[in-house]
């Protein structure tokens, strides 16, 4: 047999990104099992399921301006901030968080531990959800709709990747700038996506804290990185 032939043709992807795939891929054959008529109530049942749990699981800012008035926690809901990334508006929309969540999980769990991955990926969500309500209570004239989704925490994973590349340009004395190029191209293209359709909102606004949340966390997440940071530093 020649060689790579018993190879696995599909990358090894780690326990741990599965896990944080598991729920959205789980709801969306929940959602699937009634659009073929396997739930009560017809064909249309599984975009009523889908509507209900994007109602019980979405974060609001709301909540938590709410909450902040009142000085207490209690109400604000802030659970939500776990839950809105697993729910999403339409199986198209699931797919490309799950597709951005495996390529990217993968990636980054080749540098951190499992438990790191799951920080980076929870830390965003709540992250991005926490900026994002900032930014409506600092902005009550403009237009912010629940988070529904996990791209704010599936961009906390690009940042760690970043993280990982920006890390890996230092070391070999390249222009460290390169490593947000990517991100640099995702927000240009919502940005012209949003001029050219509408509807972009202000999801923007988690999304970019979520990457900046993955990033500042891989400071002390990745083995050595926030050594590394400050030998960098104390040699210039």
């Amino acid at each position: 047999m020649r060689p790579g032939y018993d190879e696995n043709p599909i990358n090894h992807i780690p326990p741990v990104v599965w896990l944080l795939a598991l729920p959205v891929l789980a709801s969306e054959a929940y959602f699937g099992l009634g659009r073929l008529g396997f739930m009560a109530g017809g064909s249309g049942a599984g975009q009523a399921a889908r509507q209900i749990l994007v109602e019980r699981t979405a974060f609001a800012p709301e909540f938590l301006l709410r909450a902040w008035d009142r000085s207490s926690l209690a109400g604000g809901q802030v659970w939500r901030l776990l839950t809105y990334p697993f729910v999403h508006y339409s199986f198209t929309h699931a797919l490309f968080v799950t597709v951005f969540l495996l390529a990217l999980g993968n990636m980054v769990a080749r540098a951190l531990r499992p438990w790191a991955v799951a920080v980076v990926f929870f830390g965003a969500a709540v992250g991005g959800g926490l900026v994002y309500a900032l930014a409506a209570g600092l902005l009550p004239q403009m237009r912010f709709d629940p988070l529904v989704g996990g791209y704010p925490a599936v961009y906390g994973l690009l940042g760690a990747f970043t993280f990982l590349l920006w890390l890996r340009l230092g070391q070999e004395n390249a222009n460290q700038m390169r490593a947000f190029s990517l991100i640099g191209m995702l927000l240009a293209f919502q940005l012209v996506f949003g001029m050219l359709f509408g509807g972009a909102g202000m999801n923007w606004v988690a999304e970019l804290s979520g990457f900046i949340a993955g990033f500042g966390l891989s400071f002390v997440l990745v083995p050595g990185g926030w050594g590394r940071l400050r030998r960098r530093i104390r040699h210039r």
